[in-house]
């Protein structure tokens, strides 16, 4: 099976509306896509709740679902946040991303983690802990690291990277 052509790239450089749009999204979107695929490239796509700082997205998970066991063999994956609520008027905006996933590791764990409570806080969900996110515990600490960004153009399918300061 021959895979699906990309959009083009736009010939033009991101505008600051691009990058307006980029922010907007990823400082409001509560739910990210997390495109992955196993090692024989089968792709499997996850939606799971995130924390950002920069060009960090932190989120947990249980150590054997598909999504987690895909990173741990293959870090590359792709990213989709969507503008919320999403509008019914055909052309959703969203932010793309690829980046580098895995687990968080023992060295950076205290502050990735502090990243997800400020925002679990803030959302009203309780606080997380250490305890929380290490044996015997089933839930894992995670992380992407975004090496870029793009965003569609609204009225046609064409990408067009931003370069975001974050």
């Amino acid at each position: 099976m021959t895979p699906a052509p990309e959009p083009p790239a736009s010939p033009g450089p991101a505008t600051d509306d691009d990058a307006e749009l980029a922010r907007r999204v990823l400082d409001d979107g509560r739910y990210l896509v997390l495109a992955s695929a196993d090692g024989d490239g089968n792709p499997w796509p996850t939606p799971v709740w995130f924390a950002r700082e920069g060009r960090e997205l932190v989120w947990v998970s249980r150590l054997g679902t598909r999504h987690s066991t895909n990173v741990a063999g293959r870090a590359a994956v792709g990213i989709v946040v969507f503008e919320t609520p999403v509008p019914v008027d055909g052309r959703p905006r969203a932010v793309y991303a690829e980046a580098t996933a895995g687990e968080v590791p023992e060295s950076d764990r205290d502050r990735c983690l502090a990243i997800f409570d400020r925002r679990s806080r803030a959302e009203g969900l309780g606080s997380w802990t250490l305890d929380r996110v290490v044996a015997p515990a089933e839930l894992r600490l995670y992380r992407a690291v975004v090496s870029r960004f793009f965003v569609l153009e609204p009225d046609r399918d064409v990408r067009r990277e931003v370069d975001l300061d974050l």
